[in-house]
């Protein structure tokens, strides 16, 4: 996306839901952020993000969405507790297993009715899967705060959507025209979970621990579901990165030693939600700039910033190794692409 077309989409005016949907966005994010950090959760990150997909990616609260993610967290929770203590020794047996368990849930993606399910089980379940594999990580704390975290963006999203409601009825979303054919869906199943696996062992065997925010990119470049499509939302999440660190580091520019108070840090943390969530509605692509943007602050802050932490080092070391994860996650989201195309069953299309 060019400067000109960026600007262009920034003058556009949006309705009153839109702003509606905007402040949802920004409380429901700093109401995540707040808890974890008044309570202390090790795992912020869940807290902050998880209200930031739900709020974002649903423009009102409903129950098939809230079931779709408490049952996403349920199975989450589960497959991690059962994994860890069966197979967290055993390398081989644990990247198998996780294949397969990626590929259900973008079978489910691919299908479409229970999207959500799948998005938000994937990303959870690489994220996990990841930090159980480590011998010192608590696996109950692990699984207990995305259960929580799951449970509470559950609430705050329907507390919101009564607080601060839609002004103007909303157009029901356009009905799908057919349903896709199967070797279309073999063929986002396969890419996604074959990508998802390879980023799952790539990050065991290189240990790379500190870097969720690649990690996370990884398996959000796929949710397009083919190649053209994740390679638009890959420069797309690689901008949003870098406008995200940006915003991080000049929070902790202005702060200097003071970035830790969490009463001087909520209102700039309010800001930048507010302005990211602002150009994620205005795109209207369901994953944009504005929700890399979105992702990365939620990241930053929810799991990266305490007193002990240097915000910069933390950010600068994001964008690397995020823009360094998407070349690769989109270099074998293209080889797996034309292999899967070499075969009927699995051909993409025409």
């Amino acid at each position: 996306m060019g400067n000109e077309a960026m600007s262009e989409m920034l003058r556009q005016s949006m309705s009153n839901n839109d702003l509606r949907q905007c402040l949802r966005i920004t409380v429901g994010a700093s109401v995540g952020f707040c808890f974890a950090k008044v309570f202390g959760w090790s795992y912020g990150v869940f807290f902050t993000v998880l209200p930031m997909l739900l709020l974002g990616l649903v423009p009102v609260m409903n129950g098939h969405a809230a079931r779709q993610l408490l049952a996403a967290g349920v199975m989450c929770a589960l497959e991690v507790g059962i994994i860890g203590g069966l197979l967290g020794g055993q390398p081989v047996a644990m990247t198998i297993v996780a294949f397969g368990l990626f590929l259900y849930r973008f079978r489910c993606m691919a299908r479409g009715p229970l999207f959500l399910f799948g998005a938000n089980g994937v990303l959870m379940l690489s994220i996990m899967l990841h930090f159980a594999s480590y011998p010192d990580t608590d696996v109950n704390q692990l699984i207990a705060s995305n259960l929580v975290a799951t449970l509470l963006s559950i609430v705050i999203a329907y507390m919101l959507t009564v607080f601060i409601p839609d002004v103007e009825p909303r157009q029901p979303p356009p009905a799908p025209v057919q349903g896709k054919e199967k070797h279309r869906i073999r063929h986002e199943s396969l890419l996604g979970a074959g990508v998802a696996t390879l980023s799952f062992l790539a990050f065991q065997i290189l240990d790379l621990r500190d870097s969720m925010s690649a990690q996370a990119t990884t398996i959000l470049v796929l949710f397009p579901m083919h190649w053209n499509g994740a390679l638009i939302y890959a420069r797309r999440r690689a901008m949003g990165t870098i406008l995200g660190v940006a915003y991080g580091l000049l929070v902790q520019l202005v702060l200097y030693d003071w970035y830790d108070n969490l009463l001087l840090i909520l209102p700039l943390f309010m800001f930048g939600t507010l302005i990211f969530s602002k150009l994620h509605i205005r795109e209207a692509s369901g994953a944009g700039i504005g929700f890399g943007a979105l992702t990365t602050l939620g990241i930053l802050f929810g799991q990266y910033l305490s007193p002990s932490s240097d915000l910069v080092f933390s950010g600068l070391y994001r964008v690397s190794s995020t823009l360094g994860a998407i070349v690769v996650a989109m270099f074998a989201c293209y080889c797996l692409h034309k292999l899967l195309n070499q075969f009927a069953a699995t051909r993409f299309g025409h």
